[in-house]
């Protein structure tokens, strides 16, 4: 960015270019030089601070950027912290003239200045501020923005120094208390062994191809003379696959988003293998993989990823095109023994049809969005409801903005 001349600047460069010409209609050589001056001044002081920027030559300085945490989820705050580093003397020197300026996404920032709080010493700068995540994306922070001016005072200049930080926001989540047993059922375990197993047996498998050898129990394989390993204790939960027809209405399209999130991560803190379809999620014709609790965090990170950059459907009939397609792959991915939570609007008789089969191979529970009051979508509401439980489905009806704990409460409860 150019030097610009502060208000002192322009005052004694006006002054200057008055004193010049005043001089020469009075012939006046000494008013002349005064008026010269003044404006070299100001001229020389910008080509000085021009040429002492701090983002260039070899005394620039250092700036890195870190962001805790990130990503982080809608409503959440996160901490910034900027270290600033004079590499030498003359770095030093300009560092100490400096101020500093930060630039936020005002989804990060709300619109307005951001405070901060700095800490000096002779060769480093830290600069520390708060920022809260107000919706679903990827949003930047930075470049630094430094302002340095001359000695007099006449002549200021911005400049960008350091890099561009991105900060990924996860949808909302609300907490949900552990699904009840009537949602998951059993799970099924797998006991191998001597026709009385031992307790040792409970939990251990045939040895399949592929299996890492650590895991072999080495007593009852020779007990029982054929290879057993330990099974996952986990193994036996249920994939869940949540459901998520997004909405074309902008006004529900983030509550739908948290909601379907919540619901995937109260299953996979539950220990069950979970995917999540629909709205976007899966277009590119692979199936995504079920997500394993064990997995921890990176299990949590690698399901809610994909829901940053999510954009909805722009028309109705679009939206309806990729449920029908999320549809299919549970169909065609499915082993029978799924559960599949499905957040939905009013659907068409087709959409209707579609997705009642897949109560035959699979255990379903919708949340069916209620929030239009024109005759037509509340007709459609009440009969996308009624063929969902005709078909065996659990199906419970909320509206947007209603809070998530309630819905799921409502659909584990069996309310209407």
């Amino acid at each position: 960015m150019l030097p610009r001349p502060t208000v002192r600047g322009w005052a004694l460069a006006g002054c200057g270019a008055a004193l010049v010409v005043l001089g020469g209609l009075l012939g006046s050589l000494d008013l002349v030089r005064i008026g010269l001056a003044a404006v070299v001044l100001v001229v020389g002081a910008g080509a000085f601070v021009a040429w002492r920027s701090p983002a260039r030559n070899r005394h620039r300085i250092d700036v890195r950027r870190s962001v805790t945490p990130n990503p982080l989820h809608v409503g959440e705050t996160a901490q910034v912290a900027i270290h600033v580093q004079a590499g030498d003397a003359a770095a030093r020197a300009r560092l100490a003239g400096l101020r500093f300026a930060e630039q936020a996404s005002s989804e990060l920032s709300g619109g307005r200045a951001l405070r901060a709080r700095v800490e000096r010493t002779p060769s480093t700068v830290e600069v520390r501020y708060t920022v809260r995540a107000a919706r679903r994306g990827r949003w930047t922070l930075g470049p630094l923005v430094v302002t340095r001016g001359d000695l007099f005072g006449v002549v200021r200049a911005p400049a960008n120094v350091g890099s561009v930080a991105e900060v990924a926001v996860w949808p909302a989540i609300v907490a949900l208390p552990a699904p009840s047993e009537a949602l998951v059922g059993e799970p099924d375990r797998v006991a191998l062994g001597a026709r009385s197993p031992s307790t040792d047996d409970a939990s251990l498998r045939d040895y399949r191809e592929g299996d890492d050898l650590r895991r072999v129990h080495w007593r009852s394989s020779a007990r029982r003379g054929s290879l057993l390993v330990r099974s996952d204790e986990r193994a036996g939960m249920r994939p869940v696959t949540v459901l998520l027809d997004q909405p074309a209405r902008p006004a529900a399209v983030e509550w739908s988003i948290s909601l379907a999130a919540s619901l995937a991560v109260a299953m996979l803190e539950a220990g069950h293998p979970v995917r999540l379809l629909g709205a976007g999620l899966g277009e590119s014709g692979e199936v995504p993989a079920f997500l394993h609790a064990k997995s921890g965090p990176m299990a949590r990170a690698a399901l809610l990823d994909p829901l940053i950059d999510l954009v909805g459907p722009r028309t109705e009939p679009e939206a309806e095109q990729r449920l029908a397609a999320a549809v299919r792959m549970i169909q065609t991915s499915g082993k029978g023994d799924d559960i599949v939570l499905a957040v939905l609007g009013p659907l068409t008789p087709g959409a209707r049809t579609e997705l009642a089969r897949i109560s035959d191979s699979a255990q379903g529970w919708a949340l069916v969005r209620a929030d239009s009051r024109q005759p037509g979508e509340a007709a459609a509401t009440e009969n996308t409801l009624r063929a969902l439980r005709r078909a065996g489905w659990h199906a419970a009806r909320v509206s947007t903005g209603e809070p998530v704990i309630d819905c799921w409460m409502r659909l584990l409860g069996g309310a209407p």
